[in-house]
């Protein structure tokens, strides 16, 4: 019967495949191509071009509200694709008759654990142990607070650089993006350079963090583990990393200090893909109104946010990608789970302090308050980000839909001390676990005084590969001063005795 109709919707199929993007990977395979199939995809592309048209077409609404529209419509639209429906993918048909029905029962299984869990999978949840398999660079938590856990990691090198390395990983994620497994660990690679490297884990917030707010994660979090780190070591600095949201309270952090005239205890500050002006932060804005906010409210329980909504959040600004796929593997063809560090990682969510977080998508996300001086303040000290000096450098990622590249160089725009500005290939991610040893990717290096971001891009120079060798030759350059990889350089080595192997209790506590 599909025979007969294929022939004779064959001629009309034909007719109209231009409209269909080559590169749609949700009907690139072969099953497509039978002519029933073919003008169910055609129409589709038609329908998903005339919506997403006519909301460009609207210029007449306000810029915000048209990009919430746009979201919305193309949310409705990837929804409605025929890849998603048992009835509409030929690739899930040809699967239930090939497996009696097999496939089916497989996929209604997975969809049951996942109603379960209340998450969508996408990995094979047996394959990865946090300390088994991944988060695995040997080293110790050294200091446990309330709200994080301070890894100092082994050193691998005779020597080292006399400046120790505090990296701060944002809240919302596992800290262990960074240490994924040897080949992908920047932190394991950046012990490998000689480098003290410590790390800072944060708690996933529980009923006893409910009053956790903006100064705890300033004061209690980053100043509390950078003067931790100083005393253990006797040293005057440190340099810092601060990823993603780590980064926007890091900006605060060295203004804070700034106005403490305690500047000098950040020799340099790194950002990861990090926003300290909302302006332009992309989808995100999406988020950000009475209604989502009302709904963040009712979502609340004894003070914090489970985690796994802010995953759902992430996962929309790329439902094609992150879970409509997952849809039409899991569910419609009933394929076993990918065994796959990156989205085991992506699962692993965090609970989020509720008053923190509601404060920081207001006063941050929607009022853009950081950028104005005074409007903001850390233990009843004004931050002014116009008198941070400290030297940055600065990493960007050419396709991050969470913090867009126009949203990451305003960091530029509002800090006073030396800055290097590195676009790198790949988005929030890929961006910065691009190990060298992978050959992938590229980034670019231009004009640190370009007026705009554009500017910058006109002139930029690229190279192939991961940037992570110019990023350790721009911290020898901050100071080159090394020392022998012994005494407090060692975890339990100092004043701070072993309280437990990393990745430590708070990275597994669920």
């Amino acid at each position: 019967m599909l025979d007969m109709w294929g022939k004779s919707l064959a001629p009309l199929a034909a007719v109209g495949r231009e409209h269909v993007d080559p590169k749609d990977k949700r009907f690139a395979a072969p099953e497509w191509d039978h002519p029933a199939f073919d003008l169910m995809r055609q129409g589709y592309a038609v329908m998903s071009k005339h919506m997403m048209g006519a909301v460009e077409a609207m210029d007449d609404k306000d810029p915000v509200q048209k990009a919430k529209m746009a979201f919305a419509v193309r949310t409705i639209v990837e929804a409605m694709s025929p890849a998603n429906s048992p009835f509409t993918n030929p690739l899930a048909l040809n699967k239930m008759v090939e497996t009696n029905g097999v496939s089916l029962m497989s996929g209604i299984s997975h969809l049951i654990t996942d109603m379960q869990r209340g998450q969508l999978t996408h990995t094979d949840p047996d394959a990865f142990e946090v300390g088994r398999n991944i988060a695995i660079t040997p080293g110790k938590v050294i200091k446990e607070t309330p709200l994080y856990q301070l890894i100092q990691y082994s050193p691998a090198t005779p020597d080292v650089l006399a400046v120790p390395l505090v990296i701060f990983p944002p809240w919302i994620n596992r800290y262990y993006i960074l240490d994924l497994n040897p080949e992908k660990s920047f932190i394991r690679w950046a012990v490998e350079q000689g480098v003290t490297v410590f790390v800072v884990s944060w708690k996933s917030a529980d009923a006893s963090m409910k009053d956790v707010i903006w100064d705890d994660y300033i004061l209690h979090g980053q100043i509390d583990a950078i003067d931790s780190v100083c005393a253990l070591l006797d040293v005057p600095t440190v340099h810092t990393i601060g990823y993603c949201v780590a980064g926007t309270t890091l900006a605060a952090t060295l203004a804070l200090l700034e106005a403490r005239g305690q500047a000098d205890k950040v020799k340099s500050a790194t950002f990861f893909t990090a926003q300290i002006d909302f302006a332009e932060a992309g989808e995100l804005l999406t988020f950000i109104d009475d209604t989502h906010f009302a709904m963040i409210d009712s979502l609340v329980k004894d003070g914090y946010l489970d985690g796994r909504y802010m995953a759902l959040t992430f996962n929309m600004l790329r439902g094609r990608d992150l879970i409509w796929s997952y849809v039409a593997n899991n569910y419609l063809l009933g394929n076993d789970y990918p065994a796959f560090d990156l989205l085991h990682w992506n699962g692993d969510t965090t609970n989020l302090p509720a008053k923190w977080h509601r404060s920081y998508l207001t006063d941050l996300y929607r009022d853009n308050r950081l950028t104005k001086p005074g409007s903001l303040s850390v233990d009843g000290v004004p931050i002014d980000l116009r008198t941070v000096k400290t030297p940055c450098y600065i990493q960007a990622g050419r396709d991050d839909h969470i913090a867009p590249v126009e949203s990451v160089w305003k960091i530029m725009e509002h800090l006073s001390g030396p800055m290097k500005f590195v676009l790198a290939g790949s988005g929030h991610i890929a961006g910065v676990v691009n190990p060298p040893s992978s050959g992938k990717y590229q980034y670019w290096l231009g004009d640190n005084g370009a007026a705009t971001l554009a500017d910058f891009i006109a002139g930029a120079v690229e190279t192939k590969g991961s940037w992570w060798p110019n990023w350790i030759d721009w911290l020898r350059a901050q100071d080159g001063a090394t020392v022998p990889a012994g005494g407090a350089r060692v975890p339990g080595q100092g004043a701070l005795s072993v309280i437990e192997d990393a990745p430590g209790r708070y990275a597994k506590t669920r």
